[in-house]
């Protein structure tokens, strides 16, 4: 199974997704000028009652909300995914680094445990077949005694074939459960934020209003929080890796 394919076909469903915006636009604007209306009356009202000047800079605040909800997947959703997505591609370039550390160690401790037995005469046969058919053939004829003797000999590297292989699946076994991890977190992140993209014009028309402005830091709060879960699962993936090179090495 190929986890990096499902993560790709995940990316490409949330920007499979992302139109889908257009739709919320055309309420977000009805409820954002509407909030607009209001927002600008009662500023400028309360400056005149208090023979003051009008302040035109906040009266700014609901035009460039407006902006924001017209071009909402290019300006919004495209700014800070351009910003968060170096933070995933740099913490799978770490997860990419350690799992290559830690193969290669792997190869090269099992190319010198091999090369070990093979200095050994006496345990060569456990890995090598050319030293397993000569110690069958410094046997000769085989009678009963040899015959107990070449049974230990075929149950000690069944044994030795079979704790290698042992050890391998563990491998794979934690491996897999590394990557099946990180797809799950990378599901729920990725059906997240489609929600949170898709509902993000309506935010934005709400946090025109007073007293309703708070919206719009908390949803990117929490598009910034969810958009991070595969990178920290990412950082917990190479802490992991990283601590299996420590031990091999």
């Amino acid at each position: 199974m190929d986890f990096t394919d499902l993560h790709a076909l995940l990316h490409a469903t949330y920007g499979e997704m992302m139109p889908l915006c257009a739709h919320m636009t055309g309420i977000a604007k009805g409820i954002a000028g509407l909030g607009a209306l209001f927002y600008i009356a009662l500023r400028i009202w309360s400056s005149l009652a208090r023979a003051e000047p009008i302040d035109v800079f906040p009266l700014l605040r609901p035009f460039v909300l407006g902006f924001c909800i017209m071009f909402f997947p290019s300006v919004v959703l495209g700014t800070v995914n351009a910003v968060l997505s170096p933070v995933v591609q740099g913490t799978e370039k770490l997860v990419h680094v350690q799992q290559n550390d830690l193969q290669s160690l792997r190869d090269k401790r099992d190319k010198l445990e091999e090369e070990a037995y093979r200095r050994d005469k006496s345990r060569a046969y456990l890995v090598d077949d050319a030293a397993w058919d000569e110690k069958v053939q410094e046997m000769g004829f085989i009678g009963p005694e040899d015959a107990i003797t070449l049974a230990g000999m075929y149950a000690e590297r069944t044994a030795f074939n079979t704790k290698r292989w042992f050890v391998k699946k563990i491998y794979q076994a934690l491996e897999l459960v590394y990557n099946a991890a990180s797809l799950v977190i990378d599901t729920l992140r990725t059906f997240i934020l489609i929600v949170l993209s898709i509902l993000g014009p309506i935010v934005f028309g709400i946090a025109v209003w007073d007293g309703l402005g708070g919206s719009l830091s908390a949803w990117f709060a929490r598009y910034i929080s969810v958009y991070l879960w595969l990178p920290v699962s990412s950082i917990l993936t190479a802490l992991l890796t990283k601590i299996q090179v420590l031990m091999i090495s």
